[in-house]
């Protein structure tokens, strides 16, 4: 299936067009240029269609929408147009009319993967039907019963010990008291709860003996099962590992000079990642290089709902991945001019003074403004932060002083401390949830319902860092209250009261479609870069460390 550039008409003026093509990691947006071209397809979207046959609606489905990426390209006669493609698969195909194909060889995929596929499905169906199978569930079951009931008898013989002990020390100190007894009697006496004590303990291990007697008859059968179990689940898990290895061979990569590499060469000692060259970008990259065509700037575009972990919404540009593209596109790229990738550093705070809320000897509270780092950035080159700020009023403060922080984007109320034991009260006050924050922010879009609650897990994309994700397995708790204040012209001003303290939570939380679906205004990672990020930390209430008043700020916030 040939795919021929969409031409622009009209023609881009040549002085437009960099020689330099723009890095596909590129943090601050695609070129004017590949921005143009995706804008066209974007319009498409919207009208409707995808490609003959498929209807854009698709990418709003349960399976959520896609990636897509578009590439402008130069014709050898000198005309300028763009290629389009998506990432993976869509609609359960590899080739899209209108779209270029996938990266890997056909032929070669089709001789592997349909007889792979069906061994790992056979092997996938017994591990089911053994996972399933009335051999391991009677096993499980009969040992779940023997390890409760073991439990059982243990609980009940420590019970009746406890009570034989606690009488026995009774009656031992009655005969240590004892004015009526002579010495032998005494002597007796107490030898026989010694005995008891020992008969005590030889019962416990008469019964030890017996639950391990039974354990030993019923462990070696639940072993076995269990132990076939694994045996078919890394047998499995082998094959698809082999699977996987004999289809990315069927991946030839080709870069701007006319060299080629197998795509397993491309990463090192480690296997590619799963969906390795199958990102937008390196199938456009080669269709372009197959086929005599110059790149001049790619751009990659979400459309359609967002995934299940959330971090896309549609329209929205992104840069190429670290995980899959990190290792590809620098190869596929040799033997072009390519710019250095524009990374997003904090914009120019003119201010050097920190608006001081409050101030005594024990804390401080600041108005943080948008755009300064609550601390200094692991980038060495940006050195200007509250905390520098502070250090530098406060020099004799010791400690941490932050209690908490602020995205850089975020601006509002922060409290620090100027001496350590301040600090630890401080801070158990923010684990404990004994402050009380209030934050405000207007959303792009009408948030469903009037207030609520919003809790799911979140933790960082390893793949997309900073953004921050859901995943109900491995994320961490993210429990926020929120309020409609205000709706008009098609957004919501809301109040935000979070009750735990994760990264970008509020962000997320606004973003995601298990939150309110709408993004915070101005969010340049889960929502679209319009100016400054509308969020301000506005309220914060807390216990003086020291005096033990209830301490309570307002600052409105400046949007």
């Amino acid at each position: 299936m040939e795919t021929r550039p969409t031409l622009f008409e009209p023609q881009p003026d040549p002085r437009s067009v960099s020689e330099a093509f723009p890095s596909p990691f590129d943090e601050l947006g695609p070129s004017a240029l590949a921005r143009r071209a995706a804008e066209v397809m974007q319009a498409e979207l919207r009208g409707g269609l995808i490609a003959p046959g498929l209807p854009a609606a698709l990418l709003d489905g349960p399976e959520g929408g896609k990636m897509f990426g578009v590439l402008v390209v130069r014709e050898p006669g000198g005309r300028v147009g763009f290629l389009r493609s998506f990432s993976g698969m869509l609609a359960g195909r590899w080739e899209v009319e209108g779209f270029v194909p996938p990266l890997f060889h056909r032929t070669a995929r089709e001789q592997v993967e349909p007889a792979g596929e069906a061994t790992v499905k056979a092997l996938l169906a017994r591990f089911e039907a053994h996972q399933s199978s009335e051999e391991l569930r009677a096993v499980r079951s009969a040992y779940a019963s023997q390890e409760a009931r073991h439990a059982e008898e243990r609980a009940a013989l420590r019970a009746r010990h406890d009570a034989n002990r606690k009488r026995r020390h009774v009656r031992r100190a009655e005969l240590e008291a004892s004015v009526t007894l002579t010495e032998a009697e005494r002597h007796e006496a107490l030898h026989a709860l010694d005995q008891e004590s020992r008969g005590d303990k030889a019962e416990k291990r008469r019964a030890d003996a017996a639950q391990e007697e039974e354990r030993r008859a019923l462990l070696p059968q639940k072993v076995k099962q269990e132990r076939r179990l694994r045996s078919l689940e890394r047998l499995r898990q082998k094959v698809c590992r082999e699977l996987m290895k004999r289809i990315h061979d069927t991946y030839e990569v080709p870069n701007a000079r006319g060299e080629h590499q197998p795509l397993r060469a491309l990463y090192g000692v480690g296997e590619p990642p799963s969906g390795a060259g199958d990102c937008a970008g390196p199938k456009l990259l080669a269709y372009a290089f197959r086929n005599g065509l110059r790149p001049l700037a790619l751009a990659e575009f979400w459309w359609g709902a967002p995934p299940p972990a959330g971090g896309r919404i549609a329209g929205a540009f992104y840069a190429a991945c670290q995980d899959k593209c990190g290792p590809l596109l620098p190869f596929m790229l040799e033997g072009l001019e390519v710019a250095p990738p524009r990374t997003f550093a904090p914009p120019a705070v003119v201010a050097d003074n920190l608006s001081i809320v409050f101030e005594d000897p024990w804390l401080v509270v600041v108005d943080k403004p948008a755009g300064l780092l609550s601390v200094p950035a692991r980038d060495t080159s940006v050195t200007d932060s509250v905390l520098a700020r502070l250090r530098a009023r406060y020099p004799r403060a010791m400690g941490p002083l932050l209690v908490h922080r602020l995205d850089l984007d975020t601006s509002g109320l922060l409290v620090a401390a100027l001496d350590p034991e301040t600090y630890v009260d401080l801070q158990r006050q923010f684990t404990g949830r004994e402050v009380q924050k209030r934050y405000v922010a207007w959303l792009a879009g009408d948030a469903r319902g009037e207030r609520g609650t919003i809790d799911f897990p979140m933790r960082v994309d390893l793949e997309d860092r900073p953004r921050q994700i859901y995943d109900p397995v491995h994320g961490k708790a993210a429990v926020t209250e929120w309020q409609v204040l205000e709706r008009r012209g098609g957004r919501t001003r809301v109040a935000f009261f979070p009750l735990t303290g994760r990264t970008h939570q509020l962000r997320v939380h606004a973003a995601h479609p298990l939150g309110l679906g709408a993004p915070i205004v101005g969010d340049r990672l889960y929502g679209h870069e319009e100016g400054r990020l509308h969020l301000h930390a506005e309220a914060l209430s807390f216990r003086h460390p020291k005096t033990g008043q209830q301490l309570s700020f307002e600052r409105p916030a400046p949007f």
